[in-house]
């Protein structure tokens, strides 16, 4: 699994001495996201994400964290198309933050608006919405995106806690992904973790009625489900490599016998 939170190139903090003036313009254009294999995904979103992305859990010291699998490659998204739109119905909420994000502060308590000021419709022309009023207050779409910002943080949280309580329960197990394409080359998806079918078949009663209690069970069953999708990430790999391929030069028909 590869880089996730790289996709905010300059994200600074938002503030009115030095976003006074600044505007954002909506954009359709999904490009900042092509390097990127996987990126988190909440708990909430596994009911949606589930029909269209392999879930997958990710290790980083005890943290646990569910993620939706992009592409096989490490720097390709094979989500993104051509057109640079997202090619999936369901857009995950860590791609539809940004270009905004919160940093937090070394001691973890302060959580601060970051913008990434490369995104392509931050401007000083007054096109889309701006970020400050002329009386330095912050806007309503500003508190909007604030609005979301914390609740998906608190999604955070929530699915932090879950990730831990599956690691501790002993229910994940190693996994990798093989993709043999057209031309032989084998391609292997490594350092994820899925849910073991027997393992949690084994689990107690009072472990199976606590996760039922807090509707956990249904996302490890989501998670299960979830992996048929790896036919589709194949197939997009696949079809991906097929427009990289220079189009075939028919041989010239003979003019003669002689």
């Amino acid at each position: 699994m590869s880089k996730q939170l790289l996709i905010y190139e300059t994200a600074v903090p938002v503030s009115a001495a030095r976003h006074r003036n600044v505007s954002l313009a909506p954009s359709p254009d999904y490009a900042f996201s092509a390097g990127i294999n996987a990126v988190p995904l909440m708990a909430v979103e596994f009911l949606r994400a589930a029909t269209e992305y392999a879930i997958v859990f990710t290790m980083a010291g005890d943290d646990v964290m569910p993620a939706a699998v992009l592409g096989v490659k490490g720097d390709q998204n094979l989500y993104l198309g051509a057109d640079r739109q997202w090619q999936a119905k369901y857009v995950p909420a860590f791609i539809r933050r940004y270009p905004f994000v919160f940093s937090r502060s070394e001691d973890g308590k302060t959580l601060t608006l970051c913008i990434d000021e490369s995104h392509p419709g931050v401007n000083r022309e007054g096109k889309g919405e701006r970020l400050f009023g002329d009386d330095g207050k912050p806007t309503p779409y500003v508190e909007r995106v604030l609005k979301f910002l914390q609740e998906y943080q608190a999604q955070f949280e929530r699915t932090r806690a879950f990730g831990r309580r599956v690691h501790e329960l002993g229910l994940l197990e190693a996994m990798q992904a093989q993709v043999t394409t057209p031309g032989g080359e084998k391609l292997s998806l490594n350092g994820f973790h899925g849910v073991n079918r027997e393992k949690l078949r084994q689990l107690d009663g009072a472990a199976l009625a606590s996760l039922a209690k807090t509707d956990e069970l249904e996302l490890l069953y989501l998670q299960l489900y979830s992996m048929r999708n790896f036919v589709d990430v194949k197939d997009r790999l696949i079809g991906a490599l097929a427009e990289d391929e220079p189009p075939a030069v028919p041989a010239p028909a003979p003019e003669s016998v002689q």
